[in-house]
């Protein structure tokens, strides 16, 4: 399936101001009408002038569309939010806060805090049931010099399942050993499945926890034998990691979780029919 094209003219359509965008947190967040806390019952309710609220028709009682979302009280208007939320979702890599300054008219600092809150809701509960799922770790980081791939210095180690034709699923580790790593893939992966990763010895005991396993030697330049190989995985970690280094440059260890569920996000809908953008409205409501 193709996903839909969601045009900046679509955004402008359905977004226009201010307005427009809390009428549709309202419309989301009450599809069947608003339930009135005071008349318990459903209501019509109408806009307050100047304020982010409605109000009963029947008993003046006032309900907030914003509050329990990211945007409750943000003073940054919802139309940044919304025109933010746009930019992040119709990009393969990612978008810098510098852009978002440049775009809307923010602050660096406003921009900084918004892409955060946003990353924050982002995060999938994603359980892999299919019978191929690759197992691979990668490490995040800034730029540095040294030693690179498994060991290297001052970086943050990134566990990936990703089933193939399927989704991912991505959780920063302290270290990637084996008792760290084992609970990791028994709490995401159905046991019985296939799993294919790379020689590295943390996964030898695979066998003894319930699930087929298939390697591949790339120590020895052995990339694919058969259906073992990892590369699904690895064409996730080269989409990550250019995109960190390209738009991000470097990323610190309190944030990675973020910049990967991100990253995770965009790829398990990559396949749908709905634009991206209408995804991530979703989180938005999601309270």
């Amino acid at each position: 399936m193709k996903q839909n094209q969601y045009t900046i003219m679509d955004f402008k359509r359905d977004f226009p101001n201010d307005e427009a965008c809390l009428e549709w947190l309202k419309a989301s967040r009450w599809p069947d009408g608003i339930t009135c806390d005071k008349c318990h019952k459903i209501t019509k309710h109408h806009h307050v002038s100047n304020r982010k609220a409605f109000a009963c028709d029947v008993c003046g009682n006032h309900v907030y569309p914003m509050v329990g979302t990211i945007l409750e009280k943000s003073t940054t208007t919802l139309s940044t939010w919304f025109h933010a939320m746009f930019l992040m979702a119709n990009t393969r890599c990612g978008i810098s806060a510098k852009q978002l300054q440049r775009e809307t008219g923010v602050t660096y600092k406003t921009a900084w805090r918004m892409f955060k809150q946003i990353r924050s809701m982002l995060a999938d509960n994603v359980s892999l049931e299919g019978s191929s799922v690759e197992v691979d770790e990668t490490y995040i980081g800034g730029r540095r010099s040294g030693k690179r791939g498994r060991g290297a210095e001052g970086k943050t180690p990134v566990v990936g399942m990703v089933q193939r034709k399927g989704q991912v699923k991505a959780i920063m580790t302290k270290n990637v050993n084996s008792a760290t790593v084992m609970p990791l893939i028994k709490e995401n992966v159905q046991q019985g499945s296939m799993i294919y990763t790379d020689e590295y010895p943390i996964y030898n005991k695979l066998n003894q926890n319930g699930y087929k396993h298939e390697t591949v030697n790339h120590a020895v330049k052995a990339w694919v034998i058969g259906d073992a190989h990892t590369n699904t995985i690895e064409g996730f970690w080269s989409l990550v990691k250019r995109g960190i280094s390209r738009v991000y440059h470097s990323v610190g260890e309190d944030y990675v979780q973020d910049y990967v569920n991100e990253y995770s996000f965009r790829y398990n809908r990559r396949d749908g029919e709905r634009p991206m953008f209408w995804n991530f409205l979703d989180r938005l409501v999601k309270v």
